[in-house]
């Protein structure tokens, strides 16, 4: 039974599911096939992207992985006793079947007392940034995930667990055909990385004018666009202040790496207002996945103060429209009350981030952290608002 009945429907808008070896490897076409390979070094099983090894994931299999919420009272109260990861996440466990298949994760869901949920991938954070100089290729990769997702998944299993294609942006015809080819299976919801998108020339915004074939698809079609964190390549400006160029590891103490780590989703939505596209597109459905909510306040400064010196580099106050269509799913350890009086409460979506670590072991709890809000604007949090996103 769950921990608590809550008065109304529970949307969860961050859920993770566990890629098993195959997921990545199984759909790959016979002349990509090495492009993806898990190797054993020291004995230990690490993911390679055409023959370079990531510590991006230090565990790719997810066969054991540390427990859910293991780290919540570590983001929500600090670390003042200067602990490492590993004292505290405390001993790990085996995955169980409902990290990876979506039955068992249904009861699991009934138990914990959520009615519906997104469901992210977790190895699928890595790729696009290992690939970038390879657009023909990031495209296969992300395609064969996807149909792996698909088969295994499916895109919408019986209308509860909402599961995330990802959709890669660097050829724009091929992003379509991808977005496509989600929607033809029922797909609700995609995951798109917060970051350029890097094209046979080079980088670029996916806001610019160049793509907007795709969004207007995407405006269509009514699906919620969730940009999630992940490794965006933020990293190599870091490392050129660090005099070294590394491999980003989330799991290792990094402090200066830290203090930009929420620049990606700044820009990113940024770029979405400033180039014009939620202007040009503006019933589009975004959601900030997993980035947290430490760069809203500073970004809305941002654009009123470049709203009042050049109002004619907008169509429209950057600031009035970030508050009408971007959706933020918060960090546990976020002021919820200060970002409702940011955006509005219609605006903020709860998010366990379930079974990943950084999240909360017994999702429902989060409804604690909404102790200022009245019951309606609690409903609105905890699922009202994803469901307008995503009617069911």
């Amino acid at each position: 039974m769950p921990t608590r009945e809550l008065p109304y429907p529970v949307f969860d808008a961050d859920n993770h599911l566990y890629e098993p070896e195959e997921a990545l490897t199984k759909y790959l076409p016979k002349e990509y096939r090495g492009a993806i390979e898990y190797v054993q070094i020291r004995g230990r099983t690490k993911i390679a992207v055409r023959g370079q090894i990531s510590e991006y994931i230090p565990n790719p299999t997810f066969e054991v992985v540390a427990r859910p919420g293991a780290q919540e009272d570590y983001f929500k109260h600090g670390n003042p006793e200067g602990k490492s990861y590993r004292e505290i996440i405390g001993e790990p466990m085996r995955s169980v079947p409902a990290f990876r298949e979506p039955g068992p994760r249904l009861e699991l869901m009934n138990e914990q007392g959520i009615q519906r949920t997104l469901m992210f991938p977790t190895l699928a954070s890595l790729l696009e940034e290992r690939m970038r100089d390879d657009p023909e290729l990031t495209h296969v990769v992300v395609h064969a995930l996807n149909q792996w997702m698909h088969e295994v998944w499916s895109f919408n299993y019986k209308d509860r667990i909402f599961t995330t294609p990802v959709i890669t942006l660097p050829i724009v015809d091929k992003a379509i055909e991808e977005l496509e080819w989600c929607l033809e299976r029922g797909a609700r919801a995609i995951l798109i990385r917060p970051a350029p998108a890097y094209g046979l020339r080079g980088p670029r915004s996916f806001a610019l004018e160049e793509f907007d074939p795709f969004w207007k698809r995407v405006q269509e079609s009514g699906v919620v666009v969730g940009f999630h964190s992940s490794d965006s390549g933020y990293e190599r400006h870091a490392g050129d202040w660090e005099g070294k160029q590394r491999e980003f590891q989330p799991f290792k103490p990094q402090a200066f790496r830290q203090i930009g780590q929420w620049r990606a989703i700044e820009d990113a939505v940024a770029s979405l207002i400033c180039h014009g596209c939620l202007s040009r597109f503006p019933d589009l459905k975004i959601a900030t996945i997993e980035n947290g909510a430490a760069w809203v306040a500073p970004l809305l400064e941002k654009l009123a103060d470049v709203h009042k010196k050049m109002p004619q580099a907008f169509q429209e106050n950057p600031v009035e429209q970030m508050r009408r269509l971007i959706h933020v799913s918060p960090f546990i350890e976020d002021d919820m009350a200060a970002l409702a009086d940011l955006l509005g409460v219609d605006r903020v979506l709860f998010g366990s981030d379930y079974p990943h670590p950084e999240g909360k072991a017994d999702p429902v709890t989060y409804v604690d952290d909404l102790a200022s809000f009245s019951d309606a604007d609690k409903a609105k949090v905890m699922g009202g608002n994803l469901s307008r996103l995503l009617p069911v």
